[in-house]
């Protein structure tokens, strides 16, 4: 049997490679009131937003570091660049893009997925998108799928300031503050009533630069009775210092409206993800979220629904995968304010060589909130003896019609599992991997054919680093 080896050793090129990017525009690192008016000033902000962010800076320093989740001492904000405009404006073609990053998009398999299977795609590098385009039938039925700066400053500037961080606010943490003043990018989508968007929109987040903090904001709003599907990727080389992602994530679904929002998050072992999510939904809507979190040094992750209206639901199906070096601490959050809600959270964790792996759930069932059904169940793989996982659950529950349950399982890889496989013909290897896929199953199969096979991709470059 062929030697084993860390994660650290494994070739995960498509991922890791990185350019010079010597020719890009960059703010000096550190966060003062002076960076937050050049960088507005870069974004050609309206008044009220310029405002906003310094409001937003004001908050940041006066609110203390979350202490009850994972450290991040070696995060420090002073090191942190909080904008790299690429050499580049954003294209509305492929071809106009600059060498050196659409090599980067063709690598991570951008392109294809978009001529293959998708509706609309932007692509973000660093701190703006250089790349966005809508299929004309899309736009053709009023969809409207933009960046968030030309959605700022155009037709939809009003929609936008109505809703501009209203779900998740400067106030929720500290981590939402130093968004507000300092986000740079994402995407507006929004979908007229009645409308059925029958192919998915997509957005891709690539952090190149060292030592960067990437902002982006997608603001989602899905009128009355329309429905879409929703798919955001990320990834960033490794590098020997700090990076940080600290974006927002806001969606209004709205009456008898549908949203299915789906994430592979791959972010490099550099990278302190605390990305902050939520969405609103109304009477009779439906979120779906399904989410991959399979990168990061230490992640603080978890998205919330607030059903305000009777009949509202949510699903969130995710997996997350914590290595050596990783303290990942995510989960989902549920607000249950009207009758005849519903809510599913189900979750996979594992991890492997000394990977810490924690799970959070909070419902909330209001008072007003009667007849509803909220469940839970949180399934955990330690793949050896050095690795951790906790689950850590919560409920408040307002009033006494509803129905509301909760379970948890933590276990390891069977040896006779893997034997049987291995007397099958597999490596003891594949046979892990194999195992640990159909762990995560519930999840790949939420998702696109391409996002599916990244996602197994990624567990088996992680399973390459397993020590059994």
């Amino acid at each position: 049997m062929k030697e084993k080896t860390y994660v650290e050793d494994i070739d995960r090129n498509i991922y890791d490679f990185k350019y010079d990017d010597k020719d890009a525009y960059k703010l000096k690192a550190g966060l003062t009131p002076e960076i937050v008016e050049q960088l507005s000033k870069e974004k050609h902000d309206p008044a009220w937003m310029q405002n906003f962010r310094l409001e937003s800076l004001q908050i940041y320093n006066n609110m203390q570091v979350p202490d009850w989740g994972p450290s991040i001492e070696g995060l420090d904000i002073d090191n942190i660049v909080t904008y790299v405009r690429p050499n580049t404006k954003m294209k509305g073609s492929w071809d106009e893009v600059p060498e050196d990053i659409k090599d980067t998009f063709e690598r991570l398999g951008i392109p294809q997925a978009e001529r293959k299977s998708l509706a609309g795609v932007g692509a973000q590098y660093d701190s703006e998108l250089v790349y966005h385009n809508v299929r004309q039938e899309v736009a053709d039925m009023g969809v409207v799928y933009t960046d968030m700066e030309s959605a700022l400053t155009g037709e939809y500037a009003d929609m936008v300031q109505k809703h501009f961080m209203k779900l998740v606010t400067p106030h929720d943490h500290k981590f939402a503050a130093l968004h507000g003043a300092v986000w740079s990018g994402g995407s507006f989508v929004y979908v007229p009533p009645g409308v059925k968007v029958e192919i998915p929109l997509q957005s891709y987040f690539r952090l190149n630069a060292a030592g960067a903090g990437q902002f982006e904001h997608t603001l989602i709003i899905v009128d009355e009775g329309a429905d879409l599907h929703f798919i955001e990727g990320c990834s960033a080389p490794k590098y020997n210092v700090a990076n940080l992602h600290a974006g927002c994530v806001e969606l209004f679904v709205g009456k008898n409206a549908k949203l299915r929002y789906s994430t592979i998050e791959n972010w490099s072992k550099n990278m302190y993800n605390l990305n902050t999510k939520r969405a609103r939904v109304e009477e009779g809507g439906t979120i779906e979220w399904v989410s991959g979190s399979f990168g990061s040094h230490v992640s603080y992750l978890y998205p919330m629904s607030v059903l305000k209206g009777k009949g509202a639901r949510m699903e969130f199906t995710g997996v997350t995968f914590a290595g050596k070096g990783q303290n990942l601490d995510t989960g989902a959050k549920v607000v249950h304010a009207a009758p005849d809600t519903s809510s599913y959270i189900n979750t996979k964790s594992i991890s492997k060589d000394g990977g810490i792996s924690t799970f959070r759930s909070s419902v909330v069932v209001t008072k007003e909130a009667e007849d509803s059904k909220a469940a839970v169940s949180c399934q955990s793989l330690m793949l050896d003896s050095i690795s951790r996982s906790d689950t850590i659950p919560a409920m408040d529950i307002r009033t006494k019609k509803v129905n509301v349950g909760h379970e948890a399982q933590i276990g390891s890889i069977s040896d006779e599992a893997v034997f049987y496989l291995m007397s099958r013909g597999m490596s003891e290897e594949d046979a892990r991997a194999c195992i640990v896929s159909g762990f995560a199953d519930n999840v790949s199969k939420e998702l696109p054919l391409e996002y599916a096979l990244e996602m197994n991709n990624l567990i088996r470059l992680e399973m390459k680093g397993s020590i059994g």
